[in-house]
């Protein structure tokens, strides 16, 4: 008979194994998607809309306050719980798009630009329509039942894509991208609430919800931070720069997002809900937490790797050469989201651990390292040239490596002892799939300089990729890989 740890592995691996699903078929729907409207509008487009997301992301971080992730954590969430965040996440929503709606004249005038001003008063909306969903999407996270989630995620970008690409067709630029988000979410949402079938019910209780602020305000905190230091480089290159290169900018963002994001994400929903069950238990959190470091590391590294090596192929085979200049900024963004993953991955520690208050001190101590090379660099924005208009752009990404690193490096040691495991071995959990991954770059970067035609580089690039890493980690009988394999093996009874 199954035990509660072979249970809870089971039920780990499916939501992984569909979470991992999810995010495969939601980039691919959104990288075609991205790839069109890529090709048909410009970067000024781009750059319009790269404006107005960053309010938008504030507002959404602000529309949540950590406590969807509160809700997750908590082992046993009542019906009064799920309702009180309901209606403080809709409440909230409504309060900032008013706010927002009143702005927008100000935004623009932010940008310099008098388009912005319509174009985010109905790109605001998402934020009304998104909030509808947060309450719905985290109960089945937190029944660890994402089959459904990934159907209304597919079912949203699907009809935000046919949206978005025949408005770009029809010539209305950056409207094309507003109403493509504004589908998507409203079709997703719809979606969970028919196939949740939960209702909230007419209640809101104070106490429940300072029942959430110890994690929640350590949660907000850390998202406000983060959503500063992912945004405040848009900020400045859109003022400064214009909307061009925030559009060079957007676009090199946007498609390393796609990898880094689908990796945070995927492991964040499937290992939150375990690690609140062996919270109590210090010895199986421990080993818990090296089997996640492993796993995390295993998928990483050769993921960001494979995709710094074939930025340019893969840039030349989707855009042609319209958005070169992109390319070195999404290569940078890559080593960062190395840092990202996993510092968000002992984030999630931290959580379980309900120290969310060192999760603040730690995002605190990036932004702040991270403003420090800002101020230094940010002059570079305006000697970017024609030939190169990412110049100073460059500069200003080298600075969000550095402190990504930093911050990564203190985590993971804060981490370290908060669980009671050694740094070295939080190192050593990494280190052999980091050394696999740098000694495959060698053979993969050599074809570049053997093969011109970018399809073919491309095919080949993977080949070499996913043959060598298999067979190492095969040769060297990785057990992380071969429990990955039978976890993602249809043959696998999950059910």
């Amino acid at each position: 008979m199954p035990d509660e740890r072979g249970s809870l592995k089971q039920l780990t691996a499916r939501s992984l194994k569909w979470n991992v699903i999810d995010r495969v078929a939601s980039q691919g729907l959104y990288a075609i998607t991205g790839i069109i409207l890529a090709r048909v509008l410009s970067q000024e487009d781009f750059g319009l809309v790269g404006a107005i997301f960053i309010f938008q992301a504030f507002a959404q971080m602000l529309v949540d306050s950590g406590f969807s992730t509160a809700l997750i954590q908590r082992k046993s969430p009542t019906s009064t719980d799920y309702s009180t965040v309901f209606w403080f996440n809709i409440g909230v929503a409504m309060l900032l798009y008013l706010l927002l709606f009143t702005t927008a004249p100000l935004i623009a005038s932010i940008f310099h630009d008098s388009r912005i001003t319509l174009l985010s008063r109905v790109m605001f909306l998402a934020i009304i329509i998104n909030s509808s969903s947060i309450v719905q999407a985290n109960r089945l996270m937190k029944q660890m039942n994402v089959r459904p989630l990934a159907a209304a995620n597919a079912l949203g970008l699907t009809a935000g894509a046919i949206a978005g690409i025949y408005l770009a067709l029809m010539g209305y630029g950056a409207w094309a991208i507003v109403w493509q988000t504004i589908v998507n979410g409203a079709v997703k949402s719809l979606t969970l609430w028919l196939i949740n079938r939960w209702l909230p019910a007419l209640r809101f209780s104070i106490e429940s919800l300072k029942s959430f602020f110890k994690v929640g305000s350590g949660i907000l905190a850390t998202s406000f931070l983060n959503t500063v230091f992912q945004n405040i480089y848009s900020f400045f290159i859109g003022n400064m720069a214009g909307m061009a290169p925030l559009g060079y900018y957007t676009q090199a963002d946007k498609w390393s997002k796609m990898g880094i994001t689908s990796l945070s994400q995927s492991v964040t929903s499937a290992f939150l809900p375990t690690l609140a069950e062996v919270q109590d238990d210090a010895t199986r959190l421990r080993r818990t937490v090296g089997k996640m470091n492993k796993f995390t590391a295993y998928l990483t590294f050769p993921a960001m790797g494979f995709l710094i090596v074939m930025s340019a192929p893969i840039f030349h085979l989707l855009f042609g050469a319209k958005w070169d200049p992109s390319i070195i900024l999404f290569q940078l963004l890559l080593m960062r989201g190395v840092f990202t993953v996993f510092t968000g991955l002992y984030n999630n520690y931290l959580v379980t651990l309900a120290e969310s208050g060192k999760i603040v001190i730690m995002e605190a101590l990036r932004d702040g390292v991270a403003i420090i090379a800002l101020v230094a660099t940010l002059p570079m924005i305006r000697y970017s040239t024609p030939e190169n208009p990412v110049a100073g752009l460059t500069i200003l990404l080298v600075g969000q490596l550095i402190a990504s690193a930093l911050t990564w490096l203190i985590t993971l040691i804060v981490t370290a002892r908060k669980t009671g495991c050694s740094t070295f071995s939080f190192l050593r959990d990494l280190l052999p799939y980091m050394v696999i991954t740098v000694a495959i770059m060698v053979p993969q970067h050599l074809t570049t300089h053997l093969i011109a035609e970018p399809w073919l580089l491309v095919v080949a690039q993977s080949a070499i990729v996913a043959l060598l890493y298999l067979g190492i980690n095969k040769l060297l009988r990785s057990k992380i890989q071969r429990e990955v394999l039978e976890y993602l093996s249809p043959r696998k009874d999950l059910k």
